[in-house]
């Protein structure tokens, strides 16, 4: 064999090697290119304000110490506050009744933050509104909490009080804890 073929044949046997690492080191860079891609899945962020539920206040007033049908006054008046900040989408409450009907759920089931929480999340909310009212004496106080949909957290909470027999005031004092409560610290 001559010098010149015994080189072509040496750098012949370098290329195949050099060809076999090179394609082992393609088929791991491609492997681990794919692995972290599944692994490290992440949800896009929404676009746009995000969306957020009130639920209907609850009264813990004694009974006869009410009217009827406040509560839907005094969510009215939460949700008022909530529209008018403009930072959030708020999930219309005709939305909610109809995830409500579709379950059919027990009013001890409706009882339960989970099962809330859940519905909201089916309704697309980010964000919910808790809250009850009470009237003790010749006060009425409003307490709120915002609470994150998916985690259960409270982000948020904010209290405000006012006379009892103002029903005006009620309403104020909703909206003005609606507002205290969207400013998340």
């Amino acid at each position: 064999m001559t010098k010149s073929r015994k080189m072509r044949q040496t750098s012949n046997d370098g290329n195949r090697r050099y060809g076999r690492w090179a394609l082992a080191k393609g088929l791991v860079l491609i492997l681990a290119l794919i692995a972290s891609g599944c692994a490290g899945h992440t949800e896009l962020a929404p676009i746009g304000p995000p969306a957020l539920a009130v639920w209907t206040l609850e009264d813990l007033s004694l009974p006869g110490t009410t009217q009827p049908d406040l509560a839907e006054l005094m969510t009215a008046g939460v949700m008022e506050a909530v529209e008018a900040d403009g930072a959030y989408t708020l999930v219309e409450r005709e939305r909610l009744l109809a995830i409500l009907q579709e379950l059919s759920l027990g009013s001890s089931e409706l009882a339960a933050d989970a099962t809330s929480l859940r519905i909201g999340r089916i309704a697309g909310a980010r964000l919910m509104v808790f809250g009850a009212y009470q009237v003790i004496a010749s006060q009425m106080r409003v307490d709120l909490r915002l609470v994150e949909v998916d985690s259960g957290k409270v982000l948020n909470t904010a209290t405000q009080t006012t006379a009892a027999g103002n029903l005006s005031g009620w309403l104020q004092a909703a909206s003005m804890a609606a507002q205290e409560l969207l400013v998340i610290r």
